[in-house]
């Protein structure tokens, strides 16, 4: 089996000030479950090529189902959990904020956060377990792929809970307010309903 080529947080800030290019950790360290993997692209005269999943690579999830997603500059989806699946993101065009909030009660990093810069021009799978608190904040028109472990058709409200995204309790700083959120989303409650939640048998 191969194994994952986990990428180690640096700063997204450089010591002037600036921003670093595509550079990956924006807060936070990597959670207890998280896997961070670096993907290939192979390029020649015709255009490229890059594998974006394979089971050998021991990510620590089964997909059930994977989807493409579109999104508009300045969109949040989330904060999302569940208690039934995994997932698996990777950033085709564009680039995505992600945050990761553990909330899992026997987790070595419950209460601990995770903010990262996905780019396109640094190809990057990133997956995470069930009981992480996840959104995505876009800055440009981004198109991203996401792997499940259950499939769409299976969910249900009792497994497809959140919280708003701007709560300080998730310890997210993101660089931007979203301008485009679904309603549902809007309304959402504190960090502490879902924590509250995962406690319960």
């Amino acid at each position: 089996m191969d194994t994952p080529q986990i990428m180690k947080p640096e700063p997204h800030v450089r010591s002037d000030g600036q921003r670093k290019e595509h550079s990956m950790f924006v807060h936070g360290a990597i959670l207890e479950g998280v896997v961070i993997r670096k993907l290939e692209r192979h390029e020649d005269a015709r255009g490229s090529f890059m594998e974006v999943f394979r089971r050998s690579w021991g990510t620590g999830i089964d997909p059930e189902q994977f989807s493409v997603v579109h999104s508009y500059p300045e969109t949040l989806r989330g904060m999302h959990i569940h208690r039934r699946h995994d997932e698996y993101i990777s950033v085709l065009s564009g680039s995505a904020y992600v945050g990761l909030r553990d909330i899992r009660p026997k987790s070595s990093t419950e209460g601990k956060s995770m903010l990262i810069h996905l780019h396109s021009k640094a190809p990057t799978v990133l997956v995470f377990p069930t009981g992480i608190v996840h959104g995505w904040l876009f800055e440009e028109e981004t198109i991203h792929l996401q792997g499940v472990s259950e499939d769409y058709g299976s969910y249900g409200g009792d497994d497809n809970r959140g919280c708003h995204w701007s709560d300080p309790e998730l310890d997210l700083p993101w660089p931007f307010k979203p301008k485009m959120i679904a309603d549902r989303a809007a309304n959402f409650g504190p960090l502490q309903d879902l924590v509250d939640w995962m406690r319960q048998p």
